[in-house]
């Protein structure tokens, strides 16, 4: 009978190791970024690079921001041992001038299960930026610029909520490196992101929009670039769309006795 208990306590132990040690570990690059000045208005985003350092696969549940101004996106499948991903912090500086200092907060069923990175910054009023009069001609003549084609993108029908890509080319016709920090929008439902992220002179790059409106009627959503083109007026875009609740609610109309769904 001990002989058997003790067995049984022995093969306890190893199991109770193995179910310590066969876990995901999410392993972030950094846990805080700091934006420094941000122009008020602006949508300041940054990527929080991770790995999953442990033997099993890891599944974020949630991301919660410490204020609504703060808006968390982060994959929704699992991440499998080894493999990489990104959870993205978008802050809205409308109307918040001044330090900020902001928690996001990483739920997920890995070690450890809550994990904290933060994102801080100073929002500098619009009316405090320099004003063009005070850009030199040499400044100009030095100046990246950016060159866009087509500057409209109409996603059609989307429902409220749904995330949606719009593609535009960018090329830098100026004599220095383009950087996008940022975007300004009336509304805080558009991301961004810039493939690479630095556009050297005569080179063009890809522009992605993500957009996820909130609003259901026909949108037009302007959206400003935040960048380091000092040439001109701000490069502006124009995103459209007709937002429904549910596109899976089709109408349908007879057609030759048949019925035939609304497009």
């Amino acid at each position: 009978m001990k002989k058997i208990y003790l067995f049984l306590s022995l093969a306890l132990v190893v199991l109770t190791q193995g179910m310590v040690f066969a876990q995901g570990v999410l392993t972030f690059e950094k846990d805080m970024h700091d934006f420094g000045n941000v122009t008020e208005g602006v949508q300041a985003i940054y990527e929080f690079k991770f790995k999953n350092t442990g033997n099993q696969p890891v599944i974020i549940s949630h991301v919660q921001a410490s204020c609504g101004c703060t808006t968390p996106e982060w994959p929704k499948e699992a991440i499998l041992p080894g493999k990489t991903g990104v959870v993205k912090a978008g802050y809205n500086s409308a109307g918040r001038p001044g330090a900020f200092n902001k928690t996001l907060t990483v739920t997920s069923n890995g070690n450890p299960d809550n994990l904290s990175l933060f994102i801080k910054g100073t929002v500098i009023q619009k009316s405090a930026t320099p004003a063009p009069s005070s850009v030199s001609a040499a400044d100009l003549q030095k100046s990246p610029k950016i060159d866009i084609a087509s500057t409209t993108y109409d996603f059609g029908k989307l429902e409220k909520g749904q995330k949606a890509t719009a593609k535009f080319s960018i090329k830098n016709t100026g004599k220095s490196d383009l950087t996008v920090s940022g975007l300004t929008t009336p509304c805080n439902c558009v991301a961004f992101k810039l493939s690479p992220s630095v556009v050297k002179p005569g080179q063009s790059a890809k522009l992605e929009l993500t957009y996820s409106p909130q609003v259901l009627q026909d949108r037009i959503e302007t959206v400003t670039l935040v960048s380091n083109d000092i040439t001109g007026s701000a490069t502006t875009l124009t995103l459209k769309a007709k937002v429904v609740e549910n596109l899976a609610k089709q109408s349908s109309v007879k057609v030759n006795k048949a019925s035939v769904p609304f497009k």
